[in-house]
């Protein structure tokens, strides 16, 4: 119980909402893309296909990557189970970079003349990932909500 009280503590805060939501609203899309074949998509079959036939990532990781991107921004959008929603996303974030972006350079391809994106967006995503798992939902966040009503002593 010790742990699931600290997984869902958020600090009495609002800049945790702010971050949360807004890295949930340009996360969302992509795990739509993915998943439901939104805004351009592949969709899930043909994400699976090329995250396992391209990419090369074991079925199991591919599965993880794509649920993580879909479902990640709607906990973080919601404020529930922020921390684990954040880590979830920096690390995709993370091998995203590594397996895609490196190569690239730093900067995204604004000019169209680089072979593929560069990693900057990466990196702030991670940088705010990493902010919401140190302190957790913040106010109006369901974390708070359940830990306030259910799991105080």
């Amino acid at each position: 119980m010790d742990y699931l009280k600290k997984m869902l503590s958020a600090d009495d805060n609002y800049s945790p909402i702010v971050l949360r939501v807004m890295l949930g609203i340009v996360m969302f899309p992509h795990g739509a893309q993915k998943v439901l074949g939104w805004f351009g998509g592949y969709g899930l079959e043909g994400t699976l296909g090329f995250l396992t036939q391209q990419v090369g990532l074991p079925m199991i990781i591919a599965l993880l990557v794509i649920t993580g991107e879909f479902l990640g921004p709607l906990g973080l959008i919601a404020g529930f189970l922020t921390r684990f929603s954040a880590a979830g996303i920096g690390i995709i974030m993370i091998g995203a970079v590594f397996t895609a972006h490196l190569g690239n350079g730093f900067f995204m391809n604004w000019s169209g003349k680089q072979a593929g994106e560069g990693f900057e967006y990466h990196l702030l995503a991670i940088g705010i990932a990493i902010a919401l798992m140190i302190t957790g939902g913040g106010k109006y966040s369901l974390d708070q909500w359940v830990s306030e009503k259910y799991l105080k002593n």
